[in-house]
Order: structure tokens, then C-alpha cells, then sequence
């Protein structure tokens, strides 16, 4: 992923992303699934309504919708990470908590450095 920009906001560094490879609904669902199961406490939204999973295999039955968010603490970053990816569209939105001193400033280059390899291994996990 390229990162487009990230500013800081109300305790928060909010970024838009954009994808190497864009993808679809089920590209989405396969990034989601890979990377449930490594947040603590995760939950997933469609459409900024929570939708109950038990498990990551309940993620492949979610219908389509306009976009989805995978939120909870990150057991990579050790932070607490939103990601929203938008259905048909490039563009991905991620807001890290400025809770460690690795998040606390909206430093393009270090915000870059920190997040790169962890949101290129999510779009990986999408084309699988």
C-alpha cells in the first residue's frame, strides 16, 4: 500500500492508504479473515454496524456492502489500529492509536516506516 497522508487527531493518527492492487468484496473478506485472528479483542463493521463473528471462517459469510472495518488492538504493532477498506474502491482508511512512542506524532516518513510492511502483508492477504 502507498500511504496517501496522516495527520494526528484527537489522540489518534488518522492516514488514507491507497492499494497497490485494487480489489473487490472477496479480496476484503480474505485480508479480514487473515488478519483477525491477530488482533486482541477484534471486531469487525459493514457499513459502521458491528456484525457478530465468532470466528474468522464467519467472515467469509458476510454479504456485500459498501465498505468494511477490522478494529482491536494489533498483536504486530501493539497499538490499537482501525482499518476500513471500501468495497470496489483504492482507497483504505487507518487510524492507530498515539498510544506507544512509535505513534506519537504524524511524522510522514516514521508513520510510513512503522505501518508499510504491516499493511502490505494485509493486501497480500487479500489477492490469496
Amino acid at each position: 500500500m502507498h500511504l496517501i497522508g496522516v495527520k494526528e487527531s484527537s489522540g489518534w493518527l488518522s492516514s488514507r492508504w491507497e492499494l497497490t492492487y485494487p480489489t473487490g468484496w472477496n479480496g476484503i473478506l480474505n485480508g479480514v479473515s487473515s488478519a483477525y485472528r491477530y488482533f486482541d479483542q477484534p471486531e469487525i463493521l459493514v457499513n459502521g454496524e458491528p456484525v457478530q463473528i465468532s470466528s474468522d471462517e464467519d467472515i467469509s459469510q458476510i454479504p456485500e456492502s459498501g465498505n468494511m472495518t477490522l478494529r482491536g488492538l494489533s498483536q504486530f504493532i501493539k497499538a490499537h489500529v482501525s482499518i476500513r477498506l471500501y468495497n470496489q474502491l483504492s482507497a483504505v482508511d487507518v487510524t492507530v492509536a498515539q498510544s506507544t512512542d512509535e505513534f506519537k506524532k504524524a511524522d510522514y516518513e516514521k508513520f510510513n516506516h512503522s505501518m508499510c510492511q504491516f499493511l502490505d502483508s494485509f493486501e497480500l492477504a487479500m489477492h490469496s
